[in-house]
């Protein structure tokens, strides 16, 4: 019996599956996909959803809807099973004491996908306290514990995006037992907080302080808000060569397109800023699907849309940015079924 999978997801879009298998314990995680494997069953991991576009015939194959629960803490290091929804988690941490989390508060999803995507917000990354990623190697058909840096992180990416052969059972983390957070990076929330960039302030202070923001923007899931159906920001910020830069200026001037300073000497630059000039303001959009009202990278189902619909204003956005400025705009989350 096929499975809908539109309810799975943050934005409440995509066709069904041929079945839907969920789990709640580790060990029927590895079990299902290994015997799924040895079916040749087409497979696809689902958990909280919030950064996937499934397309509108659906996955012709089997979901395996992970569930897994768990929160283990060892002084200042905590595991986490995949399934463990990601802001219980936040707020645990915040609760207890433990600085290193807070910046990522309200962002929906499991911590199962953290890793492989990245995660970051409000000048905090997830790479900087995971230590370890407990995964079943679907090849070698084994659990393995892979270090933090066999994991490739870089911004919004690592070694597990992009490749289905290793399925994340559990995330493990080095935090810091103090009531202070970790240095604010980000002007945005110090404005805030009422400090300066570099000082440090009270842990639920700070997760307060970015639930508001994020609040604000409608990138905290709320049954209330329909600027809130949503995969969160759709596109990731560019990164650019020298060159590229350069040639973006020439073609923003007299504005000033936004700048970030990146290790390897790129430049990263504002995917809003670009979209924003490039003519689509919130808002746009006047069908079923749209550009939330509350910020410009988030695409919103207003309510009985399509996946193609979605896509096809993505399409257009993207295609504007390209006219206007000579940048290409990459989608941030994963499309299932279809292709970018």
């Amino acid at each position: 019996m096929s499975a809908e999978l539109a309810p799975l997801t943050t934005l409440r879009l995509g066709g069904p599956a041929r079945r839907l298998v969920a789990v709640d314990r580790e060990d029927e995680l590895v079990a299902a996909v290994r015997e799924l494997d040895a079916e040749g069953e087409p497979l696809l991991l689902l958990a909280g959803g919030s950064n996937v576009v499934i397309a509108d015939r659906g996955f012709a194959g089997t979901v395996v809807h992970v569930q897994t629960r768990g929160i283990a803490r060892d002084g200042e290091t905590v595991t986490v099973q995949a399934g463990e929804p990601w802001d219980v988690l936040v707020n645990r941490t915040v609760r207890d004491g433990l600085a290193g989390l807070e910046c990522l508060s309200g962002i929906p999803g499991s911590t199962g996908a953290t890793p492989i995507q990245n995660v970051g917000a409000y000048g905090q990354e997830v790479s900087q306290t995971i230590v370890a990623v407990r995964v079943y190697d679907r090849r070698a058909r084994r659990v393995e514990e892979l270090p933090a840096d066999a994991l490739g992180f870089r911004y919004r990416s690592s070694a597990l995006k992009g490749r289905d052969d290793r399925v994340v059972l559990a995330v493990r983390f080095d935090l810091r037992e103090a009531q202070l957070g970790e240095p604010i990076a980000y002007a945005e929330l110090a404005r805030a907080l009422g400090v300066a960039v570099g000082e440090r302030a009270p842990l639920r202070d700070v997760r307060e302080a970015v639930l508001r923001l994020r609040g604000g923007k409608g990138m905290v899931v709320d049954p209330a808000d329909p600027d809130s159906v949503s995969a969160g920001s759709f596109f990731t910020n560019p990164i650019l060569d020298a060159d590229a830069f350069a040639a973006l200026r020439e073609r923003a001037a007299p504005a000033d397109p936004p700048a970030f300073a990146e290790p390897d000497g790129r430049v990263k630059t504002s995917a809003a800023w670009l979209i924003e000039r490039a003519g689509f303001a919130r808002g746009h959009g006047e069908g079923r699907v749209g550009i939330s009202r509350k910020h410009t990278l988030a695409l919103v189902n207003r309510g009985g849309a399509t996946t193609a619909e979605l896509v096809a204003l993505a399409r257009e956005v993207a295609a504007g940015v390209r006219e206007r400025f000579g940048v290409d705009l990459e989608p941030e989350p994963v499309f299932v079924g279809h292709e970018w």
